[in-house]
């Protein structure tokens, strides 16, 4: 976790403290569940719990000590929580394994931390309709292969963007559902040392479900997908900055990062405004989408257990997602700020002379008798013609001089052909698709 590209939410999910305090609950809940069911005294829970409640604090660097000696983590921690509890303490992690507790707090953390990225999109979907609402009608130019091809709306490239992540949203909360499981089986899954019910009651208490079958860790299966969805959302993520990227290159300056008062964009050129943010944004999906591919690469462990997958989630479990808390929040700030310059839009349409519109006019003269192989040919004549110009001469005025294309259309038919407002007749439709 790099602390330049962090939120403090999302960060205080992953810290130590917070990971201990997970896997206390998980061990007094069970040995709660436990004294229910006659296995150990009540009155083991009831000393956990009293000895929680009057000890907020939890000695991150007692419990390291311990550890430095144990070579284990997890006696490490119930280690520490016996001394400060005492005698009762030692019907605590009855008929457990580490991975139960392990497990099933990954799967607490990666469940919050979705919350907080739920939340995210929330606001970045947001952002993203109340911008398309505002451009819905502001005509700019559409590109296929970076070239000029038929006129769109600003408003649609949002709309697009918003479907977009309205589907990464509907992908995150099946992932919420994937990761959220917990495993209180013992060792090898079998429950031979301990009762199904006392998961079940585990996984009640912290808002999982019970894994239906572990082995002695809840399958990995699981976590790829979870991290493959942080991926693709990542995908998205990057699709739109670098959209955002080249509309503010300089001999595009269609839209703009916001450029704050005081802000310097070189060291060396004091006339840069450069894309700062939307580039950093690229970076970082690269980076969240590398962590999908040490998630797969999890899902096949040895027999019913090894910890090979163990390093990598130390790793990539906040790393990911708090990355992407920060790139989520980011592109909301972007969107939200982006400056939108509609005069340089129309400008930019209008530079190659009308060749924007020359699908209409092919289309006009095969529905007037010409064969779509001589229509393509009379349309391309003229068009490398003005492409040849940059611009600078008119497909209409040229369409007007060929004697072969006035033989099938007359002028007023081609100057129809030229009406930008034709492009723009399915948008409300488009929106109402969208945005409902």
């Amino acid at each position: 976790m790099v602390p330049r590209y962090a939120r403090p939410a999302m960060t205080a999910i992953w810290e130590p403290e917070a990971k201990y305090r997970i896997w206390f609950e998980i061990e007094a809940h069970a040995t709660e569940k436990l004294g229910e069911l006659g296995v150990v005294p009540k009155s083991a829970a009831k000393a956990l719990w009293d000895w929680w409640a009057t000890n907020p604090k939890i000695d991150v660097e007692a419990i390291d000590a311990i550890e430095a000696v144990t070579k284990h983590d997890v006696i490490a921690f119930l280690t520490w929580v016996a001394e400060n509890v005492g005698d009762e303490a030692r019907f605590m992690h009855q008929g457990m394994t580490s991975s139960d507790v392990l497990d099933t707090t990954l799967a607490v953390q990666l469940a919050r931390s979705t919350d907080l990225l739920l939340e995210d999109l929330d606001q970045l979907l947001a952002a993203i309709k109340r911008r398309a609402e505002e451009h819905k009608y502001t005509p700019t130019i559409g590109r296929s292969h970076g070239i000029h091809a038929e006129p769109v709306t600003f408003g649609l490239k949002l709309a697009q963007a918003y479907a977009e992540f309205d589907r990464c949203k509907t992908r995150l909360v099946a992932a919420r559902e994937e990761i959220a499981t917990c495993a209180i089986s013992g060792a090898v899954g079998t429950f031979a040392n301990i009762d199904p019910s006392v998961e079940e009651y585990v996984a009640e208490k912290l808002g999982l479900k019970p894994e239906p079958v572990s082995t002695q860790v809840i399958p990995r299966d699981r976590h790829a997908m979870y991290f493959a969805t942080l991926a693709v959302i990542a995908g998205s993520i990057e699709r739109v900055a670098v959209e955002i990227r080249h509309l503010q290159r300089t001999e595009v300056l269609e839209a703009e990062e916001f450029f704050s008062k005081g802000q310097k964009g070189s060291s060396a050129m004091p006339h840069k405004r450069n894309p700062i943010l939307t580039e950093n944004l690229t970076g970082q999906a690269r980076m969240i989408r590398a962590y999908a591919l040490p998630a797969l690469e999890n899902v096949a462990l040895w027999h019913e257990r090894d910890i090979s997958h163990s390093s990598v989630e130390r790793f990539i479990g906040p790393d990911a997602t708090i990355t992407l808390d920060f790139a989520l929040a980011r592109l909301t700030g972007v969107i939200d700020k982006l400056l939108v310059y509609p005069e340089r839009m129309q400008a930019n349409m209008d530079r190659m002379g009308g060749l924007i519109h020359s699908q209409r006019v092919l289309l006009a003269l095969t529905q007037n008798g010409v064969s779509r192989e001589d229509a393509y040919r009379l349309v391309q004549r003229n068009a490398m013609k003005v492409w040849e110009s940059d611009g600078r001469l008119m497909l209409l005025d040229l369409l007007k001089q060929d004697e072969e294309v006035t033989a099938a259309l007359t002028n007023e038919q081609l100057e129809e052909r030229f009406d930008l407002d034709y492009h723009f007749k399915q948008v409300d439709t488009i929106f109402d698709r969208v945005f409902g």
